[in-house]
């Protein structure tokens, strides 16, 4: 009886990773171990750089918000609570771009959040 190897199935499985691997510099692309190690790799920083995506993003919106609102001689505390008591629910990548894109629309917002109390 002949002895079985797994040569389709291992060689499948070598083929997705080097195919995952092309590009990758030296040995990296070419041989399956170290394409392994590396695209392994590649997968966690992949998995959680999705997550510091957002986290980025939200950063840069509030930063953008802050800018604008203190142009109209507000804190972004005090702005973001203005709107919040005045029931104004718009999410900061809308308000970032209103303050970068609109800047007569954002004026208005600011308007009504220091017109109303601080507390």
């Amino acid at each position: 009886m002949p002895r079985a190897v797994s040569g389709i199935v291992s060689r499948k499985r070598h083929k997705k990773i080097l195919k995952s691997a092309k590009g990758y510099w030296g040995a990296r692309g070419k041989l399956f171990r170290n394409a392994r190690e590396t695209v392994d790799r590649a997968f966690v920083f992949a998995y959680r750089d999705r997550k510091v995506r957002k986290r980025d993003f939200r950063m840069l919106w509030i930063a953008r918000i802050n800018a604008a609102a203190r142009l109209e001689g507000l804190s972004y505390s005090r702005f973001m609570h203005g709107l919040k008591v005045a029931n104004i629910e718009m999410d900061r990548k809308i308000l970032a771009d209103m303050a970068v894109n609109d800047p007569a629309s954002f004026k208005k917002l600011a308007d009504i959040s220091k017109s109303l109390p601080a507390n």
